[in-house]
């Protein structure tokens, strides 16, 4: 959840990590440091905050060197303070460490490192990393770190650096994303593309239990018993623009309006001229599917909210019984997981600790694993047995918009291509269903024309602390989405709950200062939800109500309504969701929030 950068080269240093380091702020930004190799010493620089209250204190054009590495933080121990952001470095000053990730067992070493004189400055778990390094440092820095993190429990990814051997950085790799770039005048080490897409886009993603050495010239990589391993150089063909804001306010506005285009390139990289779903990565056959007996959908956050839309889906056309979990409960229970069983884990960055934790407990119990990701060559793909890309492009903003999206046509698209291979759906539905999905794209661009609208209606209510998003069928899934997105961003405590609920508890909390959004798209369920409604403005709540353009009728019943282009039942929670995002950005922006940077939250959560 923090953010590394490193640079060893002919380049000033300086630069070029703290550029990186802008690019990588969603994934940490209580505090920010960077350590520089000058002269024989490791000069550090660090601050609390974001960024650029760093920029403010490295300004001495003598500041900087051919070698640095660089962090922006999230804290997990220690309050974000000067002190306790990174890098940290050992008592004798010669070494320095940045880290992403937790270090389970790091009391124990820090008491057993001050019962033999070590001082320590900070809270964290890291500086025990500098230190331990330090008191096993003898004039070889990779030796001296394979030994330490051999002591290590838990997920990091670190990179370090030593005074007396300032021309090489050390990386190591465990649970936590670490690449390699390769420049043309030095390389790179970052816990993430964007960091260095304008530098190079010649990468190597590290394997679990690596070590990297680097120097200005070469990159050499080892596996956890020393032995040098080769790797591919993968080539990144982002835009780097991609990666920027293009004139938008903030990146998830930005990604917001992306989403009809990331659905499309969703859709029409599987989707054949006849109809059919070639879904490359995936190589089910009919006897594989025949075979399967339970579904699992593991995810977290967004991702899980879309799985709550798989299974609807899944469980409709495919006919096998899926349970969804949420992936740090998946890991702690006795799941019926066997060799019948298809998981499906569902994450944006692919490096979701306890997404990919689940997912190494399923194939110890002999699942077969499908992964839906947005990062080629993340953890999570390259640990399943099938993996389908959604094609969503970077996503920057903390508060997923486009990838939720996308993972939401790969769950219909697993869904039919199950179907059809199984043989259980009958061509007229199976036609309804993909001609429906080909109009999504252009629907979704006429939605997004009315952003103004929903922003007015923001604006009505932004001042409000009491939200509840309600529905029936696959709206709970949105309503749950949408309930999230505002408390990601506006800091509103809002709350999902199924409709039929409310009478069991949740209607005693309605009142005049309680708004309600009601997601009212299902045909078959929306005199049901009338009748919910109903009942909510008897207790004299406000009603937002989200309906198809054919059903105008919930007018009658609310004070405010947002209208989506029609269309079948089973494919509205790719249009209904939307409105809840740009709802949910323009509040937050009323409240005049850090939309792509909410306080206490980050964009690849790698801690359990």
């Amino acid at each position: 959840m923090c953010g590394i950068v490193g640079y060893i080269g002919e380049s000033k240093a300086k630069g070029l990590v703290i550029d990186g380091l802008k690019r990588l702020e969603y994934r940490g930004y209580d505090s920010a440091g960077i350590a520089i190799c000058i002269d024989g010493k490791i000069e550090i620089k660090k601050e609390k905050g974001k960024i650029e209250n760093l920029e403010k204190i490295i300004g001495d054009p003598a500041f900087d060197g051919n070698v640095a590495i660089g962090h922006t933080r999230w804290a997990t121990h220690g309050v974000p303070s000067a002190t306790n952001a990174h890098p940290h470095r050992s008592m004798s000053g010669k070494i320095a460490v940045v880290h992403n990730g937790i270090i389970e067992n790091y009391e124990e070493i820090r008491e057993e490192l001050k019962g033999s004189g070590v001082k320590f400055l900070s809270e964290t778990d890291t500086e025990v990393i500098a230190q331990l390094i330090g008191s096993l440092y003898d004039g070889d820095l990779l030796v001296a770190v394979r030994k330490a993190v051999a002591r290590f429990r838990g997920a990091y990814a670190i990179g370090v650096v030593a005074s007396d051997e300032p021309d090489r950085i050390v990386a190591v790799r465990k649970d936590a994303p670490l690449i390699v770039g390769l420049g043309k005048d030095g390389n790179f080490i970052s816990s993430d593309v964007p960091a260095i897409l304008k530098q190079t886009r010649d990468v190597y993603f590290i394997n679990n239990d690596e070590t990297v050495l680097l120097t200005k010239d070469e990159v050499k990589i080892f596996d956890d018993d020393g032995n040098p391993v080769t790797h591919q150089v993968q080539h990144i063909d982002w835009d780097v623009n991609s990666a920027e804001k293009g004139g938008y306010d903030h990146f998830m506005i930005k990604e917001i309006n992306e989403q009809p285009k990331g659905i499309y390139d969703t859709l029409h990289q599987r989707l054949q001229d006849d109809g059919s779903i070639k879904l490359d990565g995936i190589s089910l056959t009919k006897e594989d599917i025949e075979n399967i007996s339970k579904i699992y959908i593991v995810a977290c956050g967004t991702a899980y909210h879309a799985g709550i839309v798989g299974k609807y889906i899944i469980e409709k056309i495919v006919k096998i019984p899926v349970e969804v979990d949420i992936a740090s409960e998946f890991r702690y229970r006795d799941s019926f997981v066997d060799e019948h069983t298809l998981f499906i884990a569902i994450s944006q960055s692919g490096e979701t600790l306890d997404t990919l934790e689940a997912l190494r407990e399923a194939k110890r119990k002999g699942a077969r694993v499908l992964s839906v990701v947005n990062v080629v060559g993340s953890s999570v793909a390259r640990e399943s047995d099938d993996v389908f890309y959604t094609w969503a492009g970077p996503e920057i903003a903390v508060a997923s918009t486009k990838a939720y999206t996308t993972q939401l046509v790969c769950m219909y698209l697993i869904a039919l291509y199950m179907a059809s291979h199984k043989g259980n759906i009958d061509k007229a539905y199976y036609d309804k269903i993909v001609n429906g999905l080909k109009e999504i794209p252009d629907k979704l661009s006429r939605l997004l024309e009315k952003q103004a609208d929903i922003g007015k209606i923001a604006k009505k209510y932004y001042g409000w602390d009491k939200i509840f998003f309600v529905g029936r069928g696959q709206d709970v899934g949105v309503s749950y989405e949408g309930a999230l997105k505002l408390k990601e961003i506006s800091y509103i405590n809002a709350y999902a709950i199924a409709a039929g609920e409310l009478k069991h508890g949740t209607i005693a909390l309605m009142d005049d200062h309680t708004l309600v959004i009601a997601l009212a798209t299902q045909d078959g369920l929306f005199e049901k939800m009338i009748s919910n409604i109903e009942e909510i403005t008897a207790r004299e709540a406000h009603v937002m109500g989200l309906a198809k353009e054919s059903n105008t009728k919930i007018g009658k019943f609310v004070e405010d309504e947002i209208y989506i282009p029609d269309c079948i039942d089973e494919l509205t929670p790719l249009l209904s969701v939307v409105p809840l995002q740009i709802f949910a950005y323009y509040v937050a922006k009323e409240r005049g929030c850090d939309i792509d940077k909410p306080k206490n939250l980050a964009k690849s959560v790698t801690v359990e």
